[in-house]
């Protein structure tokens, strides 16, 4: 994208701001995020009393992002029940998706979104997935354990094709953009 995705804009808002008001709105008490190489770009997209973690070695994949929130959150008190894993290039997640995956997230230990039979982001992993999650390796990512077990996955159905919105090229960015102008 020639620079950091959280700094991208739709209308006024960067992704990462768009994304953590999205989160706040829908009632995620706890916000932590993990930037890469571009930390000092992503903290200036932020809001000041977001939590900033940094990830010193990003090539080993989005699970090795997610370890270290993991770490994080952990010890947390009062205790976190789950963790809802939003990535900052899928800007176009709606609230009321966002809560519903919150809610969902009492009856599975796993929930992913899924919009006209695809499964997109953000997942849903609950606080007793959170060891096997920071024992997974690094090189097979999450999905190694979302496909352990499948009876543990529930797969909701929403009628919100941005969990399938994936920013990665500046076409992906136009299209974006024309959609929300």
């Amino acid at each position: 994208m020639g620079r950091p995705k959280a700094t991208l804009r739709i209308g006024e808002e960067t992704f990462a701001g768009r994304l953590l008001r999205a989160l706040g709105e829908a009632g995620l008490e706890r916000i932590v995020v993990v930037a890469g190489v571009h930390a000092e770009e992503t903290r200036a997209a932020l809001p000041r009393d977001v939590r900033l973690l940094v990830n010193p070695d990003p090539s080993c994949g989005q699970l090795s992002s997610l370890k270290i929130a993991l770490r994080d959150l952990t010890p947390a008190e009062p205790p976190v029940d789950a963790a809802l894993v939003a990535l900052v290039d899928h800007p176009a997640v709606r609230v009321d998706t966002l809560v519903r995956l919150r809610e969902a997230s009492a009856s599975r230990a796993i929930v992913v979104p899924r919009h006209g039979g695809r499964r997109g982001h953000p997942v849903v992993f609950a606080r007793a997935l959170f060891e096997e999650l920071l024992e997974a390796p690094v090189a097979l990512g999450a999905r190694t354990v979302v496909r352990r077990d499948p009876a543990r996955v529930l797969e909701l159905d929403v009628d919100d094709a941005g969990v399938l919105v994936d920013v990665d090229t500046p076409a992906d960015l136009a299209h974006l953009r024309s959609e929300t102008a």
